[in-house]
């Protein structure tokens, strides 16, 4: 779970937050203001102060904002002085922005508020498509307006050239004004209220945000323009509603409420990605018929004169509240949920409410007293109470159960509370250790040391002593005086109490019978007398519930206990298999407080404990030393295990047939184990086998889909032939447990345990498991190579898209939701545990993806647009090649292990762009699809989304907060200097941010921080080299390759612009130590030529190879690629691991290919791998290697290549 905080306000207008990850609220680093309210989000957070100012706090993070501005200069030619800065009265202006309508001299450009600076002076920019202009960066056109080229030309009258300039945003971490337009000192209007949402209106990579306010005088504003790269917004723009506002809440979708003065609720309708403002006729809310006469008669009214405010884009409906008696007071709102408090404090649940029906249908009354409640990400639920002014969270809030179980209150401290635990001076004096707390002297006998020490031992370091075994029935007054007023240490704190406890106050209850709400999720016609409060201890009084009423004597005053005003959870995600530290008083000492105990406690220095330990230790020699001379017993044993699978039939008429499997595994005289797997068939009833040693098999991968449970087996055989032994099992669990046993026979035959070695190579396949292999010698040899048909690979537990490793064992990965994961250490996870997975350094991991669907329609002269299409036509509801139907009821996960985690939304994020409803047009189907219809569209089709999610185990380790799109990580050779410095470690975000880890080390695999290195444009890939060399790839094809990159100076100085290939946009860059090869869009390879340590750039690409997916350069220039499509003897696998033989010194690009497992693969990395076997100074300079037997000897041409390829990928 990304680590993520809760923001909350105390009565004394401090702002304070609380991380998922821990345990004490911590005040907020920009302490200087007093705040009223606060509205968060995952990155940033607004607030009014209690001067009625609205202020952002950004948090602040290793890649930083950055807005470019940009200005235009234009010329015209003239037959006396050619190109001057003379134009026409009818030209544009000579300096002006893109459009040419408005000027924008360079000292005209401003900064919009003191929050931001300049990185950089004004600079020319010099590329243009992709590709470099010539010296000034000038494009040329016949006219204004008109298509600029590159190249001038002779009828060229116009040249423009476009200048950049970059600011930064250098607020963050502390709370920026926002100022306003007309006066930077004074705001519209004083606000009352504020709401920050909409981020999940669009998944666009601009992180636009809704920012909506209410003024003292009962207006409703929007902040325009708020987003990432603009936190601040540019203005506010005032909203007409058909009465006076008091209260806003804005969700993450398109949910917007108001609260009125008179008690009723406003629902704001049309919003959506176009119109975030939303704005559509108006419809009354259908709870008007049944209403009183004269409140019926005032909606009509309203809607009446609403009719004027729906010409100008207003669109409002009005929810009475839920009884006439007490309107509402406060209204929070989520994705698809409605809370509401009224003026009775009571607490209300919207139903009904979705994107279809933003206003809901009826109102259900919750348990509870509260002053405000706020609703946050993943729709969970915070609310403060109305009496005690403490913080309470709703337990089981789910999907599927909206309104949740339970309140539980938060007694999570305040961090500063710490300091009043007391010293350990004063601890010393107390005079009695116990476990981990300080007992008075005037309590009853403490346990004994040796027991407590037990205790402490039996629980774990990492684990306090539970509250039961110190503050139990044994000692009931002692649990009456914890709460969340007492002071608290860091994680493993203790309470201290003084010497003379103080007697409770008289407020004090000793059940939790005098609360007004327990575990009763909706309110019942009839209340049952209230007992123990499930989700609460037990064994508890006030304390354990963490209340104290407020005539409470606390040990340290009343400050300890905090008292909330408001709570926000817009940047908290509280997903429902989170383990929070929120609910329970942690108990323990302060680090200092616990070293000091340790060497004074008599448990732990007793002289009997280290007699023990000598006399083991000494017995532990004598018996061993007596039996050094026996010969080792070596058992000679047969285990056997069955089970009932099914097996896909190899020959006609191809479907699965139940069989008898068998695994038999044996051990030898030299206590090898081997193992053979028959499975047992019967074909016109007559029953055969197959039988497979488990030592030949290459590879089990899981197959996963939506009916079947099965997994594929691999042997150097069957994967030349393309054709591998498909089995299935009843149950996930089944086929888990199989392929575990499977797994860890191949391994014992291999001899193959543990944790992969630094050279590992590791692949992930388009499932997202992750397999690893170890490289033998003879691997990259120039003579006798190993085919990679014959690797092992084994699966290693969790689910990533890239993985990328160094020599030096760092590993890193993405999934696909761009979270990056760095390699713990361990193996196993997922579906192998026990034997086959480590003990340690085995965690949680998660990851989201999309499913996508197509929506196609045709037009005809009589309806326009339908889903009436031709009979020749692709399905009205497919996958993107239209070959296959998918529908939205009929689509599922990818495979059973993933779950929904959202609904269907239009993605307007598609190649080729969208109009306003996400539809792109085309002449027919299939063709170039773009995002605007003309005359010749006959066809249409659009793009629908849907999230799932994926939760496994492995040994990985996130690494937060950043995103990232691509990795990658310095291959160093066997004979490199490493000298103590870092592991050079780039990485480009999924925004396309370039990114460079400092810290990274074997000891350090996540490093310590990102340092941003600038860039004209987005980035999509990046790849460093042995010696340094940085090169990557833009968003629009071109390559970029990164001056001065040292172990000294890890982020170079410049970027120089390397032209792509002709005709051809980059994707991917790998390089290694002298080879530098790219990835187009077709599919094509491309080799740089030229480059050398005087000139790295190089001089040109030369193609390599056509049908490849990805590219893999190693330290030892080794070429390994993802190809498209392979051909075998027996079938044509898609994705499949390839091999380049013949790379040499003198031929660098190789002279074949050598294929290896597949298909389904999608990434590999052979960035670790550099052992080589030994070569002599005749192979190294022997040119006469023999291409792969097999491949076509016609050479294929790509356009615009400058020469012919050798040996395409494809057979």
């Amino acid at each position: 779970m990304p680590n993520s905080v809760l923001w909350a306000v105390d009565l004394f207008g401090k702002v304070y937050t609380l991380s998922t990850a821990g345990q004490y609220w911590e005040l907020c680093k920009d302490n200087r203001l007093e705040f009223k309210r606060v509205s968060a989000a995952m990155q940033c957070c607004w607030g009014i102060a209690c001067d009625n100012q609205v202020y952002v706090y950004v948090c602040a993070s290793d890649v930083p904002i950055r807005r470019r501005e940009e200005a235009y200069e234009n010329q015209r030619w003239n037959p006396v002085g050619g190109f001057c800065e003379k134009l026409l009265p009818s030209d544009r202006w000579q300096w002006s922005d893109v459009s040419g309508l408005q000027q924008r001299p360079l000292d005209g450009v401003a900064l919009p508020s003191p929050h931001w600076e300049w990185e950089s002076d004004w600079y020319v920019d010099e590329n243009f498509g992709g590709e470099p202009t010539e010296k000034g960066g000038w494009t040329y056109a016949i006219d204004f307006p008109a298509t600029y080229t590159r190249d001038k030309k002779w009828n060229s009258c116009v040249r423009r050239r476009r200048w950049i300039r970059y600011r930064r945003y250098k607020s963050r971490d502390t709370w920026a004004k926002i100022p306003s337009k007309d006066d930077p000192k004074q705001l519209p209007d004083p606000f009352n209220d504020l709401s920050v949402g909409g981020w999940e209106i669009t998944d666009e990579p601009v992180g636009r945000l809704s920012v909506w306010a209410v003024s003292l005088q009962g207006k409703v504003w929007y902040r325009e323009d708020v987003s990432h790269p603009n936190p601040e917004g540019s203005s506010w723009s005032l909203m007409d509603t058909p009465g006076e506002a008091v209260q806003i809440s804005c969700g993450p979708h398109d949910l917007l409420w108001v609260t009125l003065w008179e008690g009723q609720a406003l629902v704001r309708e049309g919003i959506n990605r176009n119109n975030p403002k939303g704005g559509q006729p108006y419809a009354p809310c259908r709870e008007w018929w049944g209403m009183p006469s004269f409140s019926l008669a005032l909606s009509l009214m309203r809607a009446t004169c609403s009719l004027f405010w729906g010409r100008v884009g207003s669109s409002w409906s009005i929810v009475e509240p839920p009884t006439s008696e007490n309107g509402i007071m406060h209204v929070s709102v989520g994705v698809g949920v409605v809370w509401a408090i009224t003026k009775d404090r009571k607490v209300w649940f919207r139903r009904g409410v979705n994107s279809h029906n933003p206003c809901g249908t009826s109102w259900i009354e919750m348990v509870g007293d509260m002053m405000m409640v706020n609703v946050g990400l993943n729709d969970q639920v915070w609310g403060i109470g109305c009496e005690d002014r403490a913080m309470y969270f709703r337990q089981g809030v789910t999907q599927s159960e909206l309104s949740g179980k339970t309140w539980k209150a938060i007694v999570a401290s305040r961090e500063s509370d710490r300091s009043h635990s007391g010293s350990s001076s004063s601890l010393l004096s107390a005079g009695c250790f116990f476990g981990d707390e300080v007992r008075g002297s005037g309590e009853s006998c403490a346990p004994s040391d040796t027991d407590a020490s037990l205790e402490a031992e039996r629980l774990g370091p990492d684990q306090p002593v539970p509250a039961e075994s110190v503050d139990g029935p044994r000692n009931p007054r002692d649990s009456l005086a914890t709460g969340p007023g007492i002071g608290r240490t860091t994680e493993h704190a203790v309470e201290v109490t003084s010497l003379a406890t103080p007697a409770p106050g008289p407020g004090l209850a000793s059940t939790p019978a005098e609360l007004p709400w327990t575990n009763i999720d909706l309110k019942e016609p009839k209340r049952a007398p209230s007992h123990s409060a499930a989700g609460f201890p037990e064994t508890a009084g006030l304390s354990s519930l963490g209340l104290l009423p407020l005539g409470l004597e606390e040990p340290y005053g009343a400050d300890d206990h905090s008292l909330w005003a408001w709570v926000s959870g817009g940047g908290c995600a509280v997903e429902a298999h989170s383990v929070l530290k929120w609910f329970t008083i942690q108990s323990g000492l302060s680090p200092s407080v616990q070293t000091l105990s340790l060497s004074i406690t008599p448990a732990q220095t007793a002289a009997w404990r280290k007699q023990i330990f000598q006399q083991l230790t000494e017995r532990t020699k004598r018996e061993l030393e007596n039996f050094r001379h026996y010969e080792q017993a070596v058992e000679q044993s047969v285990w056997v295990k069955t089970g009932a699978l099914q097996w896909w039939c190899d020959w006609k008429p191809h479907k699965w047939v139940d069989v008898r499997v068998a695994l038999e595994q044996f051990t030898g005289l030299d206590g090898a184990r081997d193992s053979i797997l028959f499975i047992y068939y019967v074909v016109h009833e007559e029953k055969k086998y197959l039988h497979i040693f488990l030592n030949e098999v290459t590879l089990l991968v899981p197959v996963l889909n939506e009916t079947k449970h099965s997994f594929a087996l691999y042997t150097p055989e069957r994967t030349r032939q393309r054709w591998p032994v498909h089995l299935a099992a009843a149950t996930e669990q089944d086929m888990n447990d199989w392929l575990a046993l499977l797994n860890l026979s191949c391994c014992e035959s291999r001899r193959v345990h543990g944790r992969p070695s630094p050279q590992a190579i590791w692949s992930v396949t388009c499932k997202g498991d992750i397999f690893v292999s170890e490289p033998s010698p003879d691997l990259e040899a120039s003579e006798h190579m190993l085919p990679c048909d014959q690797m092992f690979w084994r699966q290693m537990g969790g689910h990533l898209r890239v993985v990328e490793a160094s020599g030096r064992g760092v590993v890193w990965g993405i999934g696909y939701d761009h979270t990056a994961w760095v390699y713990t250490g361990g193996y196993g996870g997922g579906c192998f545990q026990g034997l086959a997975s480590s003990t340690s350094n085995i965690y949680t991991q998660s990851d989201v993806k999309c499913v996508y669907i197509y929506e196609n329609q045709r037009w005809n002269p009589v309806t326009g647009y339908s889903s009436r299409g031709l009979p020749t036509d692709r399905y009205m509801w497919s996958d993107a090649s239209g070959l296959q139907e998918c529908t939205k009821a009929g689509t599922k996960p990818p495979s059973l292990q993933w779950t929904w985690v959202s609904d269907w939304s239009v993605d307007f994020s598609v190649p080729g762009g969208t109009d306003q409803e996400g539809w792109q047009y085309a002449s027919d189907f299939p063709a170039s699809y773009h995002g605007y219809k003309t005359m010749k569209d006959f066809v249409r089709r659009r793009c629908w989304a849907r999230k799932c999610k994926l939760v496994t185990t492995g040994p990985w380790l996130e690494v937060a907060p950043i995103t990232l799109g691509d990795v990658s990580i310095i291959p160093e050779s066997p004979d490199a200097n490493r000298s103590g410095h870092s592991i050079a470690l780039w990485a480009v975000s999924d925004k396309g941010d370039v990114l460079c880890r400092l810290g990274v080390s074997e000891l350090n695999p996540a490093g310590s921080s990102w340092l941003h290195v600038g860039t004209d444009q987005p980035f999509t890939s990046i790849s460093i080299g042995a010696c340094h060399q940085v090169w990557a790839v833009a968003r629009d094809g071109s390559a970029f390759y990164r001056g001065s990159v040292s172990p000294t100076q890890p982020a170079g100085d410049c970027w120089y612009h390397i032209p792509s290939p002709p005709k051809q946009r980059l994707k991917q860059v790998s390089v290694g130590q002298t080879s530098v090869y790219a990835l187009d869009e077709n599919g094509n390879l491309w080799y740089r030529q030229g480059v050398t340590p005087s000139y790295p750039q190089g001089s040109s690409w030369e193609h390599v190879s056509n049908n490849v997916c990805r590219v893999s350069v190693g330290p030892l220039d080794q070429v390994w690629v993802i190809a498209n499509k392979v051909q075998g003897s027996h079938g044509l696998s898609r994705g499949t691991v390839c091999h380049r033989t013949g790379v040499q010194p003198r031929e660098p690009k190789g002279q074949g290919w050598d294929y290896g497992i597949g298909g389904g693969w999608d990434h590999i990395t052979v960035r670790a791998n550099a052992t080589r076997a030994f070569r002599s100074r005749s192979q190294e300079t022997a040119t006469d290697w023999s291409g792969e037997p097999g491949l076509p000897s016609t050479p294929s041409r790509v356009a615009g290549a400058s020469q012919e390829a050798r040996g395409p990928v494809c057979c």
